[in-house]
């Protein structure tokens, strides 16, 4: 059976605490990516956005262990004994330590900035090889190409670079496909954009992911990434049946 050490002061406590962060980081970060899975996979953008997702999961599970394993240890290691009613040991500041838990999550939030302003740069990175507008309004979407087209459904030939412009026509929205990971506001009165470069193909879904009214969870849209030739074939019965209606009229 282990022997802990009887004095409060005595290092070794660190060092048995240390052990169990450890061991506790491991097991949570194990166990959150398996019950949290990351979606963003399908798109270029989708690389840096999973990738520090998983950081920020192994540094929740680092601190909710560095609070915990300490707090629970002080409790069981520490606690009164019965029939002890001796005073405590008396415990002054520790200039250390206050001078360490101050710089160290400043250290911290300025590397995290970093690389989120990084991460970011990354996902406003990118081509227009294809472009399109995306037009959102309570509680529908609608996607018009330069040609002309209008579909409701947004198709995209995969691996090549897409610009889609975001637009709103009454209240802020957000455009996000969980499997490409960036996420964009249409704001009301100016356009914003958005990159992406599929490169898996199949049939996903977008959503609003701002809260927009009554009908919020309901404004989803299909969208298809396809190889190039289909896109291509899609897009000339579009614009056959969009000339068609023309010449009706």
């Amino acid at each position: 059976m282990l022997k802990l050490p009887a004095s409060s002061k005595d290092k070794r406590h660190f060092y048995i605490v240390g052990g169990l962060i450890v061991v506790t980081t491991i097991v949570l970060g194990i166990l959150l990516q398996a019950i949290l899975p990351i979606k963003a996979s399908t798109a270029e953008q989708s690389v840096p956005i999973a990738w520090l997702f998983r950081v920020h999961i192994w540094l929740l599970a680092f601190l909710f262990a560095l609070v915990v394993m300490f707090m629970l240890y002080s409790l069981v290691v520490f606690r009164r004994r019965k029939d002890d009613d001796s005073e405590g040991e008396h415990f002054e500041g520790n200039t250390t330590l206050e001078v360490l838990w101050t710089v160290v999550p400043l250290v911290v939030v300025l590397i995290f900035s970093f690389i989120g302003i990084q991460t970011l740069n990354d996902t406003l990175a990118g081509g227009s090889d294809v472009q399109v507008t995306a037009v959102g309004f309570q509680w529908s979407w609608r996607f018009e190409y330069p040609n002309g087209v209008v579909s409701q459904e947004l198709v995209l030939p995969v691996d090549k670079p897409a610009l889609i412009s975001l637009k709103a026509e009454d209240v802020i929205h957000s455009f996000w496909v969980a499997e490409w990971g960036p996420k964009q506001d249409l704001v009301p009165g100016m356009t914003t954009s958005l990159h992406v470069t599929p490169k898996d193909t199949g049939e996903f879904k977008l959503r609003c992911a701002e809260l927009c009214g009554l009908s919020h969870w309901s404004m989803l849209a299909t969208v298809r990434v396809v190889p190039e030739e289909e896109y291509t074939a899609w897009m000339e019965q579009k614009v056959a049946e969009q000339n068609l209606q023309t010449a009706s009229k």
